[in-house]
């Protein structure tokens, strides 16, 4: 009989471990500290795109709405954190309406260009409006205008009623009224 060739032995198969997925991108850059310097930058009244792209190291703001989304711990500290901020803004008109700030003011006149000093009365109050506009859209139940009727508390609602209609079928039939009268 021709000598056939050794089978290879059988292996006995591994059980294979469970797969990992592959991450697949760049490695996140979130780390505690800058989740921290983020909320306390936040609630100094700085907003975020400014953080993100003033300092070093740190991600886009979009990534950190992105890490905002899959950590609620998170995204939680920043809401205080922006409502901090929305306070430190109020606070920043107080301080611009109580600080003079002097500028020079340029008149040209028929004799050339007249100088003053004076204070920026309306820069401070463009700064003043456009943080208050600022606040009453960040935050309308806080900062914004408040409009409407209120009762007490515990008591039933105000009730409004509209009575035009009926004034008006009033005011006619007096007039029918005296017109009959007077025929």
């Amino acid at each position: 009989m021709p000598e056939t060739a050794a089978k290879p032995a059988k292996r006995a198969l591994k059980p294979k471990a469970a797969a990992t997925p592959k991450i697949i991108g760049r490695p996140t850059k979130y780390t505690p500290e800058i989740a921290r310097t983020i909320c306390e930058m936040l609630s100094e009244g700085i907003p975020l795109r400014q953080i993100c792209r003033d300092n070093e190291g740190f991600p886009a703001w979009r990534t950190v709405h992105d890490w905002m989304g899959r950590d609620e711990a998170l995204s939680a500290s920043i809401a205080r954190a922006r409502d901090l901020g929305c306070d430190d803004i109020a606070e920043e008109c107080l301080l611009i309406a109580d600080t003079l700030q002097y500028g020079q003011k340029q008149v040209m006149t028929d004799q050339g260009t007249a100088t003053t000093v004076e204070d920026m009365l309306g820069h401070r109050k463009l700064q003043i409006e456009t943080r208050l506009k600022l606040l009453a859209k960040f935050h309308p139940s806080k900062y914004g205008d408040k409009v409407g009727l209120h009762g007490v508390a515990g008591q039933p609602p105000i009730s409004t009623e509209d009575t035009s209609t009926s004034r008006l079928f009033e005011i006619i039939k007096n007039m029918e009224m005296s017109k009959r009268a007077g025929d």
